[in-house]
């Protein structure tokens, strides 16, 4: 029987205040709250755990935060102090394995399969690396040791800030069983509604409940999915930036249409999630790239390269919505999917479709305000008024 690969998680323990309180002392321990002035309109970014005491956390207004915890010091944030600190922890991932997939800022997963023999079994490898955050970085991280992806990011959550924890193939069940089913990646509220009404309250009554029941509700391939997950199975590597050579997502309509708009709309839902896996791996794409099946399984697909890389949800689907309108024929559309390509680290100012420094960074803030709420809520907590409005049952 092939051995499980060892998956590490690390999580950077309340990032961008942990950073504050690392350059002044004096913050330590106070509820630090990162997103600008309680009188602005923003929402909080990362705030400390003094803060979330007092139920204040990512992606709340900040008119709230300041009526939960009215003596909270509330600060701007400093990116490019925070990406300095980033770039630190990422280079010390790197001393241990090359195998670092970067999932945002503040977290990535890494294979320890090659690398236990020089630096020790998986524990003795999250400690040293753990110690090393802490000593050169100056700030603490919360780490997870499990079989796959999945349930390494299910550990690394179970005891922080601080916390380590190894979830060995024995202890799936023990471990993950009891935790409420939002804990599952896809279980947002509409979904644990739906679960809530079948009598699931937990991942362990997921895991045992019945598939075709199960489908009725949610449908098939997030039943599928869902209870893959409830029993702690994830199959998916650790890649890494040079092997993410495009992000993309399709979606299959149930019946052929030849509705424009609904198309639009789908097109938008997944120029959404396109921009949000890029944004929290850290990348940027160059080549916006069009795939269209009409319901005679003819295929085409069509490029356009962008004057600068990005990972703006509506630059994605504006380029898409060109290309798509030039090159729709009329005919009953089967699937459509969108994908960036020629992926990199780095982009610089974005003008190729919003016009002016002012109207990017809008959208900057928009998604990264979405992307907090999603963070907080699940991924169908927030969306587009135009994905909204003309909703269907999404399959992809």
């Amino acid at each position: 029987m092939t051995e499980p690969r060892p998956i590490l998680h690390v999580d950077l323990d309340a990032f961008f205040a942990s950073v504050e309180e690392r350059d002044r002392p004096e913050l330590r321990g106070q509820p630090v709250i990162i997103g600008g002035r309680p009188d602005q309109r923003g929402v909080v970014s990362t705030c400390s755990y003094a803060a979330r005491k007092f139920g204040v956390h990512s992606a709340m207004p900040l008119t709230e935060a300041y009526r939960r915890c009215p003596n909270g010091i509330f600060l701007p944030g400093d990116m490019a102090k925070y990406k300095t600190a980033s770039r630190q922890v990422f280079a010390i991932f790197h001393r241990f394995t090359p195998l670092v997939e970067p999932i945002s800022i503040d977290e990535a997963f890494l294979d320890l399969t090659g690398c236990t023999n020089l630096f020790g079994d998986p524990v003795t490898i999250a400690q040293k690396i753990k110690e090393s955050i802490r000593q050169e970085v100056g700030i603490t991280a919360s780490a997870g040791i499990a079989p796959n992806k999945f349930l390494a990011k299910i550990a690394s959550e179970l005891q922080k800030p601080n916390g380590l924890v190894w979830i060995k193939p024995d202890q799936i069940e023990s471990v993950l069983h009891p935790l409420p089913i939002a804990r599952l990646w896809g279980v947002g509220p509409k979904t644990a509604d739906k679960l809530s009404a079948l009598g699931i309250k937990t991942i362990g009554e997921l895991a045992s409940f019945d598939a075709q029941l199960l489908a009725r509700a949610v449908g098939p391939a997030q039943a599928s999915h869902l209870q893959q997950l409830a029993a702690g199975q994830d199959e998916r590597p650790v890649m890494t930036e040079t092997e993410i050579k495009s992000m993309g997502h399709e979606h299959t309509f149930t019946d052929d249409t030849c509705d424009l708009e609904q198309v639009l709309a789908v097109l938008l839902h997944l120029s959404e999630k396109v921009g949000r896996r890029l944004r929290r791996a850290g990348l940027f794409g160059r080549t916006v790239a069009l795939k269209l099946r009409y319901h005679d399984f003819t295929t085409l697909t069509r490029h356009a390269s962008l004057r600068e890389p990005t990972n703006l949800d509506q630059i994605i689907y504006q380029q898409g919505k060109d290309l798509l309108l030039k090159n729709y024929n009329g005919h009953p559309v089967r699937l459509i999917g969108i994908s960036l390509q020629n992926l990199s680290q780095t982009a610089t100012q974005q003008l190729s479709f919003l016009g002016t420094l002012a109207e990017q960074e809008k959208q900057k803030k928009a998604v990264q305000a979405m992307d907090a709420i999603k963070n907080r809520y699940g991924e169908t907590s927030i969306t587009y008024a135009k994905v909204k409005e003309n909703e269907p049952e999404w399959e992809s």
